[in-house]
């Protein structure tokens, strides 16, 4: 078994402690990532990237109060994850 069907099974097991974290969570990064992006100013390109972290973790959150399938919600929480680290990433590092 994979870490993400390991992952996965553990979830669908305990999927109201779980989605109660993920939106703090999420939340928590995704506005981590929105200050670094604002950061570094207010041009077009830093609007677009707000606006994409925005809508993903809207995302998140809106198919955890619509109560999705088990894996739909956890794989956009996965894509979330990983697109606010990249945002952060980016715009630490990269565009300074």
């Amino acid at each position: 078994m994979s870490l993400y069907q390991k992952t996965l099974a553990d979830f669908n097991n305990n999927f109201i402690g779980f989605s109660t974290l993920i939106v703090i969570g999420q939340s928590c990064l995704g506005s981590a990532a929105a200050m670094n992006i604002l950061r570094n100013g207010t041009s077009l390109i830093q609007m677009f990237q707000l606006g994409v972290i925005v809508l993903i973790c809207m995302f998140v959150n809106c198919a955890i109060l619509a109560q999705m399938k088990h894996k739909v919600i956890f794989n956009l929480t996965i894509l979330s994850v990983i697109s606010s680290v990249f945002f952060i990433i980016i715009n630490t590092l990269i565009i300074r």
